[in-house]
This record gives structure tokens, sequence and C-alpha cells, in this order.
């Protein structure tokens, strides 16, 4: 598709959240273009993390869908961040809290990283992350995220929902836009004499055909990687995870606005509280640990009997195509790549190429003139997110099964990752540096600060150094008290879902 030319039809192969989310975006961008959704009643969706970054906020708002309209119908819940216990056994640094952004921190940062930089130098601070931001205050005390009117700052906040339920909501909407949906299951991938996609050949031998094609059908990927043959990139050297096993418990009564990650013997455990459940699972890598292994562990964590419920086992593609856009047709989902759940980033994916995607595309007259400037900005979004999530294996210090020895000692990283790390151990300044490298991408210092400080990675403290005066004490405790005034003007959790109608 290289001249110029708008599609007039383009067809979205396989729904769930990413392929409603495509149409969704790209019905109310192109109202004269005629998009249309094929999917598989008999293909449910992989529904693994149900939960997200701010950037599904940002979705919503971008189509003016108000949460008291899909959050009910979704049971969702607020997202303030995600908790990680017991990565580090580093004492006191047992557990720490991910915060997402807010306007505060410009306030409360400074501080954080002076004292982290000070106990760098073996000073004896205090450098845990926890301390230093409303976000973790928020969700120490099961408050929400949004504020009274009178409060000056906002917050980012991400959610947790049902996917399948999610999936339902989208698809409604993007009908509502007037997407076309044609139910059927995909037996050919035809190809013209370019070698672009001309035509679909159903199971029923009917025929669907478009000029323009979204590819998310999931880990088969029957688009983009079979029948245009995109190579694909795996992880396995680095991201040792490929397997998940899910349990749902029942709802709290008080509902967390936090997602929790709780390191085992062989991965880590998920918990997300949605209004009608727990959502629970265990990622985990199938070369250190069975199936049934897996499910047996995760029980324990859980506290389930063996007959309680029923748990569904998964396979994950860990990886990442060479070519997110080639020809007419685009990946999106699992169909372009997959990096493990850790940091609830699939959507944000998602989120992002659809719509770098049509911004490149218009840029182009609807034509493939920034593809490849496309395939680097969506691969460089990959391999940043890849690096922030294999730096959590890489700086354990746990020793008690072989599987965190060996991501320890793994060091297939790249050379960003490597530099975070030198950075974090002889920089003077780490955000300044930071930003002076153009190591802030898919992460900003601060996350990648929490992450290492929240590991406990710091020198033994200098006899010297510690034995110097406290002049730290005063203006953390002034910053408790300027963190609990701040979150004053926030609500109860519960209360904050209740009063947006998720009842």
């Amino acid at each position: 598709m290289g001249k110029s030319q708008k599609p007039k039809t383009l067809l979205i192969v396989g729904g769930g959240t990413s392929g409603w989310m495509a149409a969704t975006l790209m019905a109310s961008r192109w109202p004269d273009i005629n998009v249309r959704l094929l999917e598989s009643d008999n293909i449910g969706t992989v529904g693994v993390g149900e939960g997200s970054t701010p950037h599904l906020k940002i979705f919503f708002d971008t189509l003016g869908i108000a949460e008291s309209e899909w959050m009910p119908r979704c049971n969702a819940t607020y997202k303030n961040g995600i908790y990680f216990s017991n990565w580090s056994s580093v004492p006191g640094f047992e557990r720490y809290f991910h915060p997402f952004p807010a306007q505060t921190d410009d306030l409360t940062m400074p501080m954080f990283f002076k004292h982290i930089q000070a106990r760098r130098l073996g000073r004896s601070e205090t450098p845990h992350p926890d301390q230093y931001f409303l976000e973790s205050y928020l969700t120490r005390n099961n408050l929400g995220p949004i504020a009274a009117e009178c409060f000056p700052f906002n917050v980012a906040y991400g959610y947790h929902f049902d996917a399948a339920l999610l999936g339902k909501f989208l698809a409604a909407k993007a009908e509502f836009l007037g997407v076309e949906r044609i139910e059927g299951n995909v037996a050919q991938v035809q190809l013209n004499e370019m070698g672009e996609i001309s035509r679909l050949r159903l199971d029923d031998s009917r025929t669907v055909q478009a000029d323009f094609f979204i590819d998310c059908t999931g880990f088969k990927s029957l688009l983009l990687q079979d029948a245009l043959q995109v190579p694909f990139t795996s992880y396995r050297d680095n991201l040792f995870n490929d397997a998940a096993v899910v349990l749902p418990t029942d709802a709290a009564l008080e509902i967390t606005p936090a997602t929790d990650s709780t390191a085992l013997s062989n991965g880590w455990a998920w918990r997300i509280p949605l209004r009608n459940r727990c959502g629970n699972g265990y990622v985990y890598s199938s070369a250190h640990l069975s199936a049934d292994q897996a499910e047996t562990e995760l029980r324990q964590h859980l506290g389930l009997q063996d007959a309680e419920v029923s748990a569904r086992h998964l396979q994950m593609k860990v990886g990442v195509v060479q070519q997110h856009w080639r020809h007419n047709c685009v990946a999106v989902g699992l169909a372009q790549g997959f990096i493990e759940p850790l940091e609830a980033t699939a959507l944000a994916l998602t989120f992002n190429t659809i719509m770098q995607f049509i911004k490149r595309f218009e840029d182009g007259d609807f034509s493939g003139r920034y593809q490849d400037d496309f395939n680097r900005e969506i691969g460089a979004k990959f391999s940043g997110i890849r690096d922030y999530i294999v730096c959590h294996y890489k700086v354990n210090q746990r020793t008690d099964t072989a599987y965190w020895r060996d991501n320890a000692a793994n060091n297939a990283l790249s050379e960003s990752l490597q530099a975070v790390l030198h950075l974090w151990r002889h920089s003077d300044n780490f955000a300044a540096d930071m930003r002076k490298y153009n190591l802030e991408g898919s992460y900003q210092a601060k996350s990648w600060a929490c992450l290492l400080a929240g590991y406990g990675l710091f020198p033994a403290l200098d006899a010297k150094a510690s034995a110097a005066p406290d002049n730290g004490r005063g203006e953390l405790t002034e910053l408790a008290e300027f963190i609990r005034r701040c979150g004053l003007n926030f609500t109860n959790h519960n209360q904050l879902l209740a009063a947006h109608g998720v009842t």
C-alpha cells in the first residue's frame, strides 16, 4: 500500500479488548472508513492481568466515556499502583509500592532523590520509597485517587476490571459507532501479487475483503506472523516466565486500590481486587516448575483447598515481532508481542500502538510512508518496558531456589539497562543523569528509583558517614505532615466506588 489513498474498508481480525479498542478508536477517528471486525464466538479472551496503567483512563477520556458508564458494567475498581512483596531479602525492604505519577511528585520527589543519594554514599538515611509519595499514602489508607475539587493537584491512576466484560462493553460502543461485527473463523489468508493481504477465507467458505487489516488474533498472529511471515523475537533469554495458572477468589469487603505482586518460589502471584471477586494468578517459568506444582503452590498461597475452585492454565509467548506494520497490516495486542503482566503494560502498549498508527497513517496520507518510523517507535516502547521488567528479576537477592539464582546471574541485559544499573551504583545525581543519557523512555527516573531503592540496593553503611548528624529527620516529619494533609482531600476507596455507581 505505497500510494496515498485512504482505505474504503478496514478489517480488524479478532475481538477481545485489543480488537474492540482498535475498533472504537478507529471508527471514532475515521467515520468515513468502513470499519469491520471479524471474531469467532469460539475464542475467548486471555484475560490474564485485568489491570491497567493510567493509559486506560486516557483511552476512555479520548472517547468521552465516563467512569460512571463503564466501571459498573465491568466490575471495575481504582488502582493507585502496585505492591511488590518478597522480591527482596534485604531487612526493611521486603515490600515496597510502585506508585503512578501525581502532580505532588514535583514537591516530594526532590527529597526522595536527596535521601537515596545520601544512602548510596553510605549515610544512614531513610531511602525506602513508600513515605515520599502521596499515592503511597493513599493506598496505605485505602483512599481512592480522585480528590475533592478544591485540591489543585491531579493524581494519575489505572483500573482493575473484568477483561471479558470490558470487551463486551467496547463491542457495544463500537457497534454504536457503526462498526460491523462479522462472526466467523479464519481458514486462509490470501495475498495478492504484491504480497499484501487481499481477502480472508472463512471456514464456512465465505470470503471477507478489505483494503487494510488489523491483526488482533492473539498469540497465533494469523495475519502478521503467519501469513506475512514477520519474524518474532523471543525474550526467553532474559524473561524466563512463560506460563500462568489462574484462580478467582471471593471479593474482599474492603477493596484496596492496588494490585499485589508477591514473589513465590519460581515466579510471582498477582492479586487484583474487582468489585465482584479477586483475580489471582501465578506467573512462573515452566523450565523451573511444573503446572501441577504451580497450581499447588498458588492454592497454598491463597489458602484454598484443592476442590474449592477450578484453575485455568495458560501458556505465554513472551517477545515481540520485528515489524509491527508490514504491507497493509498492523498487529495490535498479543499478535504484536507480549511482555509478562508484572507491570500491567499490555493495554498501554495496545493503546500506544493504535494511537501511533493512526497518527503515522494520517501523516503519510494513508500510505506506508512512515511505516519504518512507526516500527522503530513501537519497538522502542517494547524494549523500554522489557528492560524495566527484566530489572525486577536481575536485582533480586533471593537465593532460596534455582529460579531466583538464575535470574540474578542472568547477564543477557540490554545496553540501556546496563547503563541504568551503572548510574544507580556510580552517579552523583541519578535523576539528572537518567535524563542526560536519554534513559527515561517507557519509565521515568522516579519509577526506576522506586524499584531499586524498594529492593534496598544500597552499599554497606559507611561508619564515618553514618556517624554524621542526621539533618533529614525534621524534613521527613514535615514531608509526612504535608502528605497527610493532602490525603484529607481524598475519599475511602469503597465509598468512591459507590459514589461513581460501582456498587
